[in-house]
């Protein structure tokens, strides 16, 4: 069982994972030299755990504590028991979650091995924002996605703000980073896989037209604002648009993910 362990010091060394939660610059080198990263919130804490991620530790106030007894009940990881305001003082934002959760990260899986049994993928291209990281990988689960590929510069969806909004869907949805980004596309289609770029292209289709009779389809979207690279979107198979009212051409890349996912389901 866990050890709790009352912390009155908000410079106390043993919370060093949770400190200054709001400097992603900083946690992402932080998580990146120390190998964990975070979980927050009863629910995400629990689905982290449950997925076989260990934990290091523990950051939670005295009224989350029974919430999460059978959690702790299952690790020897210490469970610092802070003051909601020393939390808020140490992690630099209010937690109104109540529990946070320090995890080791695991070795990230091969792409053979995230392609293997997959019928449908979706392919990140530079995606540098965390939430729509999240989201889409949300929405990918929810929605019949087998896999996510990532391009080497996407966000990090075990970063907390990415794990916060998947919901924990980063712990069940298979997912990697692609060792090569030129030939990325060109290789799925190697593997049997039909790749379909998002994009305004004048030659882009509706993607329900697009995607129809398809069975094995990798889904290629890119990041706000610039989208898809001209490599990227000339390389895929086919092109792909949502059919839209006059005047708007787009939507927020999370939303756009999830309208595609729920006609790639219907294919």
């Amino acid at each position: 069982m866990a050890a709790r362990v009352e912390v009155a010091d908000p410079a106390d060394p043993r919370l060093a994972d949770y400190r200054d939660l709001r400097d992603v610059e900083l946690r992402k080198s932080l998580e990146a030299e120390h190998g964990l990263f975070l979980a927050e919130g009863e629910k995400v804490v629990r689905r982290a755990v449950e997925a076989g991620y260990a934990p290091r530790s523990f950051l939670m106030a005295e009224r989350w504590l029974d919430g999460l007894s059978d959690v702790l009940a299952t690790t020897e990881a210490p469970c610092f028991v802070v003051t909601e305001a020393l939390a808020e003082e140490v992690t630099g934002f209010h937690v109104h979650r109540g529990a946070l959760a320090s995890l080791e990260r695991r070795p990230l899986p091969s792409v053979d091995a995230v392609l293997d049994g997959a019928r449908t993928v979706l392919v990140l291209e530079d995606i540098v924002d965390h939430t729509n990281v999240g989201a889409i990988l949300r929405s990918g689960a929810a929605l019949g996605v087998d896999a996510v590929l990532l391009s080497p510069r996407c966000a990090d969806p075990l970063y907390r703000r990415s794990v916060k909004v998947a919901m924990g869907a980063v712990f069940s949805m298979p997912w990697t980073r692609l060792d090569e980004w030129y030939d990325a596309l060109p290789a799925l289609t190697a593997r049997g896989f039909t790749t379909v770029a998002m994009t305004l292209a004048p030659d882009a289709v509706p993607l329900e037209e697009a995607v129809r009779g398809l069975d094995r389809v990798a889904l290629v979207l890119g990041g706000e604002g610039h989208g898809l690279s001209p490599r990227w979107e000339q390389s895929a198979d086919r092109r792909a648009i949502i059919p839209m009212r006059p005047g708007i051409d787009s939507l927020n890349v999370a939303a756009a993910t999830a309208v595609a996912c729920y006609a790639m389901e219907r294919r």
